[in-house]
């Protein structure tokens, strides 16, 4: 069988250690050097960031994320030892790891070393699809001829780059389609590499909860389990046919990957489908007015971001989190698409006239989907708004001072709110 030493980089026939130096970090497996689809995904990012950076921080359990207010971005692996999670409330993640160290996120100097692994990964493959800072998938088919080496050889240089170079440890996994290899990069975290490949899909799968796969959250969840879905074996029960008539797209999608199958292919150039911003207040808040400030500043950085990437929007999303961390979101679908943030505001400002909150709010967001080029955008205006235009073009204005003279240059009277 072939392996892989993860510490010096020879192959050999399987072995408890490598025989070349020692190490017990072997990777074996029949398929090893024939699977070509990867995902990697770095580990703790934020707080290896931090830790690497801060050398006081390495034996410390260390969350990234706002003040007591706020949410967990991410943690070490010392705090997840005592509970601590992405998304779990600050106050919670507190109690739990009361000696943790709190770091307030750095995204710009998260976004550099997540450009210095892209870099890594574009040197062994063009394919590369990032799904965030910290992971992205790898099509690494037809390499061997480029670089000498299998695939599975060239993963296990990259996290060891990774490491030395720049400090951060990543897992890999590797299969043969997306679904499985994303999969596989969390069995083993940290500093893994799980391999599932063809000829054990089927027995891998077997009993697993539909939980299990990429996209499926709590809603689609729920309503698999009330029909009666919640594993692998359930699924493999339904007839094609069923499974479309029951959940559309998303059915004939799930009866594939029932069966190990995925044909997505790994796009470098894969579309953004969504633009959002939110705010975790410092203390909830019911004040209507307070509300419409921050929905009008979320508004502006929704719109700033969507002119950056020469985009617009459709459908105008608000997302409303309670005291009591339940979440209400209400969606509006637009004549046509824009990026205008006077636009993007008056469709979120009616969302949250009718959606009338029961309860103070800890967190507001704004989002725009259904993107398309901004070169459709805004064509026609909105006829049902005379001052629509004049509103549009001020803003256009607006930009170009800004760009000029920065961000603070100008504002509106409702920012201040």
């Amino acid at each position: 069988m072939p392996a892989l030493c993860r510490d010096c980089l020879a192959t050999f026939d399987a072995g408890a250690r490598c025989p070349a130096c020692r190490s017990p970090r072997v990777l074996s497996h029949p398929e090893l050097f024939a699977l070509s689809i990867a995902h990697m995904d770095c580990d703790a990012f934020y707080a290896s960031v931090e830790k690497r950076d801060d050398p006081a921080l390495a034996d410390r359990p260390v969350i990234v994320g706002g003040g007591t207010r706020g949410v967990v971005s991410t943690c070490c692996y010392i705090a997840r030892i005592s509970g601590v999670r992405s998304a779990m409330p600050m106050f919670q993640a507190l109690r739990l790891c009361p000696d943790a160290v709190v770091v307030k996120p750095r995204m710009s100097r998260y976004v550099e070393v997540s450009r210095q692994i892209r870099a890594m990964m574009e040197v062994l493959t063009p394919q590369v699809e990032p799904l965030s800072l910290d992971e992205a998938f790898l099509d690494l088919t037809g390499t061997e001829r480029l670089h000498g080496a299998p695939p599975a050889l060239l993963l296990a240089r990259l996290v060891r780059r990774m490491e030395t170079e720049l400090g951060v440890s990543g897992s890999i996994g590797l299969s043969h389609n997306k679904f499985l290899a994303k999969v596989a990069s969390d069995l083993d975290k940290p500093r893994g590499f799980s391999v599932i490949g063809r000829a054990e899909t089927a027995a891998f799968l077997r009993g697993k909860p539909v939980r299990l796969i990429w996209g499926v959250g709590l809603a689609t969840q729920t309503a698999l389990e009330q029909a009666g879905i919640r594993s692998f074996d359930d699924l493999l029960r339904w007839d094609r046919r069923d499974l479309s008539a029951r959940f559309g797209a998303m059915g004939d999608r799930l009866w594939h990957i029932a069966r190990g199958e995925d044909r997505r292919r790994i796009s470098p150039n894969a579309p953004v489908k969504s633009i959002s911003k939110e705010t975790t207040f410092h203390e909830d808040t019911a004040d209507a007015e307070l509300l419409k400030g921050h929905v009008w500043r979320l508004a502006e950085q929704v719109s700033d971001r969507a002119k950056a990437k020469e985009m617009a929007g459709r459908t105008v999303t608000l997302k409303m989190k309670r005291g009591d961390f339940t979440l209400q979101t209400r969606r509006h679908t637009l004549r046509e698409p824009t990026q205008i943030a006077d636009r993007i505001w008056r469709a979120a400002e009616e969302l949250l006239d009718t959606a009338c909150p029961t309860g103070p709010l800890r967190l507001i967001g704004v989002g725009l989907s259904d993107l398309v080029p901004a070169s459709a955008a805004d064509l026609t205006g909105d006829l049902l708004d005379p001052g629509a235009e004049r509103r549009a073009r001020a803003e256009r204005a607006t930009d170009a001072i800004r760009a000029r003279f920065g961000t603070d240059a100008i504002g509106k009277g409702r920012g201040l709110r």
